[in-house]
């Protein structure tokens, strides 16, 4: 059996599915659909988990590799959806088609947890590898600027 913490749960799952990608793990065996597929490939970010504290493409990692980790969701942000980040979200009118959004906010979560000073600069480096199709950048910009000044480390 390989164990992995999500959300702060612990799953033990066959090691017949060693070599699942994460991600498919998390939508297709635990039922969180909140990380999504995007290119496959690790380039989009719309799978983007945090493992172990850091920013990590799902698609990209095996279950083998995840045996042990902290693994945490867009379904793990928050139990109600109050995040400061999703909160600002909204508040910003951030989502167009919504796709990219939770690989979006797990990137700007892990960089507020980061205590990283928030500003242009940490935020183009910490949203690099996130695509939004919809161009939405400038909201996402604000939304996290936002949460920041808020005290958006919850």
């Amino acid at each position: 059996m390989i164990k992995i913490q999500v959300n702060g749960l612990s799953h033990e799952l066959s090691q017949d599915l060693a070599s699942m990608p994460l991600l498919w793990v998390l939508r297709d065996k635990l039922e969180l659909k909140g990380t999504k597929f995007g290119c496959g490939k690790g380039l989009c970010g719309a799978c983007t988990v945090h493992f172990n504290g850091t920013p990590a493409r799902a698609c990209q990692i095996p279950l083998s590799a995840a045996a042990d980790a902290r693994i945490r969701t867009i379904e793990g942000l928050s139990e109600n959806g109050d995040h400061p980040l999703q909160k600002a979200w909204i508040e910003e009118d951030v989502p167009q088609c919504g796709y990219c959004q939770s690989g979006q906010l797990m990137s700007a979560a892990a960089l507020l947890a980061s205590g990283s000073p928030v500003n242009d600069t940490s935020i183009r480096a910490a949203m690099s590898g996130n695509i939004c199709r919809c161009g939405t950048y400038g909201r996402i910009s604000r939304a996290i600027k936002r949460a920041a000044a808020e005290g958006g480390q919850a």
